[in-house]
């Protein structure tokens, strides 16, 4: 009689590296492929009042300084032209009347940047507080 030996079997091996490296890139895939939508933490009803103000409505207007495409320089609500010295000199006495003088420059898309670094000039000569100067530019009529 023939006796077999049976052999033991061993358990089937799991490379746990694959696993990982699998689990990974399912994550990222999952990762970036998710959309995310911001939800609101609360919503506010505020309360209403028959004092209230709108910001600015006690501030006086700034003094606005136009400059077209051209480069020529006007000054105030009457947009009167000026040169760049009759601008300093009335910068320094509206400043001397009033210290928290704010003032805008408004300058046309194609005027020169000469000019505005000029009128910047002008507003740092005169000593105006930092964040009483802006600048912004406009289109021209007509284009």
């Amino acid at each position: 009689m023939r006796f077999y030996i049976r052999q033991r079997r061993r358990p089937p091996a799991v490379i746990i590296v694959a696993l990982i490296d699998i689990l990974i890139v399912m994550l990222i895939f999952l990762m970036v492929t998710t959309t995310f939508k911001a939800q609101p933490a609360m919503k506010l009803a505020l309360p209403e009042s028959t004092q209230a103000q709108k910001t600015g409505a006690n501030e006086q207007a700034p003094a606005l300084v136009s400059i077209d495409q051209h480069g020529l320089l006007r000054y105030g609500p009457d947009q009167t032209p000026l040169t760049l010295e009759r601008l300093k000199e009335k910068v320094l006495a509206e400043v001397a009347r009033n210290p928290d003088l704010r003032l805008a420059i408004a300058a046309d898309k194609a005027a020169p940047w000469g000019q505005v670094v000029k009128v910047m000039d002008i507003a740092k000569e005169a000593k105006l507080k930092p964040g009483t100067v802006n600048a912004f530019m406009k289109e021209a009529k007509g284009r």
